[in-house]
C-alpha cells in the first residue's frame, strides 16, 4: 500500500469530533445576558445623570419670526457639557442626544433644528462665546474640528459641540458669534 492510501485509511478510522452543544449554547446565552446587563447599567447611568440635572430649566423655543438668517450650517450635533468641563455631559431635556443638526444664526439668536431629537434655541443675550476645539464628551477630533458654542441657561453655562459638513465654515461661525456677543454687550450698557 502506498503512503497516500495509508494516510487516507488512517483518516477514515478517526472518529469525528463531538460538539458539546449544551456547553456552547450555555456560553452564548451567558455572554448575551452579560451584554444585556452592561447595556442596562449604561441606561441606568444615563437616567441617573438626567435626574441629577433635573434643575435645568426647559429649553427656550425659537421665536415665530426669528428674522433674517445671518448664517446657516448643516452638520452634526455632538452633545452639550458644563462649560469648561468637556467630559461633564448634560443629558437633561435631550441635550445629550447626538443627531444631525441645522443651525441658523439670526439677530435674535441661534436656532438648532435636530431631526429625530428635540430642537432648541439660544437667545442672542445668552450667547457667551464660540471657539474651535478638538473634543466634547464622547467625541474627539483633530484640533479645531468642533465648533463649541458657550451659552447661559438658567444658572449654568453650557458648551454645545457641532461639526459642520463643511469644516472650513466653522471659523466664520466663531467670528459671527463673537461679533454678535460684542454687539449685544454694547447695546446692553
Amino acid at each position: 500500500m502506498n503512503l497516500a492510501a495509508q494516510a487516507a485509511a488512517d483518516a477514515e478510522r478517526k472518529s469525528a469530533e463531538v460538539t458539546d452543544w449544551a456547553a456552547r449554547i450555555g456560553w452564548v446565552v451567558g455572554l448575551l445576558l452579560f451584554v444585556a446587563f452592561v447595556y442596562w447599567l449604561m441606561r441606568q447611568g444615563w437616567k441617573w445623570r438626567g435626574s441629577l440635572q433635573s434643575d435645568l430649566p426647559e429649553l427656550p423655543e425659537a421665536p415665530e419670526a426669528p428674522g433674517e438668517a445671518l448664517l446657516t450650517m448643516t452638520g452634526r450635533y455632538h452633545g452639550s457639557t458644563t462649560a469648561g468641563q468637556w467630559l461633564d455631559r448634560i443629558v437633561a431635556h435631550g441635550l445629550g442626544v447626538r443627531s444631525r443638526a441645522e443651525l441658523t444664526l439670526t439677530d435674535q439668536g441661534l436656532t438648532v433644528v435636530r431631526p429625530g431629537a428635540r430642537d432648541f434655541f439660544v437667545p442672542a443675550g445668552a450667547l457667551r462665546g464660540a471657539r474651535l476645539d478638538k473634543g466634547i464628551a464622547g467625541k474627539v477630533l483633530a484640533e479645531g474640528g468642533l465648533l463649541i458654542v458657550t451659552w447661559a441657561h438658567g444658572d449654568r453655562e453650557i458648551d454645545s459641540g457641532f461639526r459642520s459638513d463643511h469644516a472650513a465654515e466653522q471659523t466664520t461661525w466663531v467670528d459671527a458669534i463673537e461679533n454678535m456677543i460684542k454687539t449685544t454687550e454694547g447695546t446692553a450698557r
